[in-house]
């Protein structure tokens, strides 16, 4: 089994900026694909960025051109930058692996609050 530990979510102002970071742990094949996904208060989860085994990345054109999602292979860790945030993107950030291929299942983490104020 794979786990999933996000961090580095908090408070901040209106256009500011938070990093995120997840960690994973287990049963890990380096460079499996991941993403990101949010929920928002009284909200269905929703996709907010993918990278791929092969780096390519896709995001939620609600985000894209704001937030960058990257990786640290040797570390195990996955990092979504939020630039220029807005009230919109409160939400519980989560992080997730995509075993499917392998495992039949995704991974989840247990997430991360971003609050971000106006």
């Amino acid at each position: 089994q794979v786990q999933l530990v996000e961090s580095g979510g908090g408070l901040v102002q209106a256009g500011g900026s938070l990093r995120p970071s997840c960690v994973a742990s287990g049963s890990i094949f380096s460079g499996n694909a991941m993403g990101w996904y949010r929920q928002a208060p009284g909200k269905q989860r929703e996709f907010v960025a993918r990278i791929t085994i092969r780096s390519t990345t896709l995001y939620a054109n609600s985000v894209k051109g704001r937030f960058t999602i990257s990786r640290d292979t040797a570390k195990n860790t996955v990092y979504l930058q939020m630039n220029s945030l807005t009230p919109e993107d409160t939400a519980v950030y989560y992080c997730n692996a995509d075993y499917r291929w392998r495992d039949g299942i995704e991974y989840w983490g247990q997430g991360t609050q971003v609050t971000v104020s106006s």
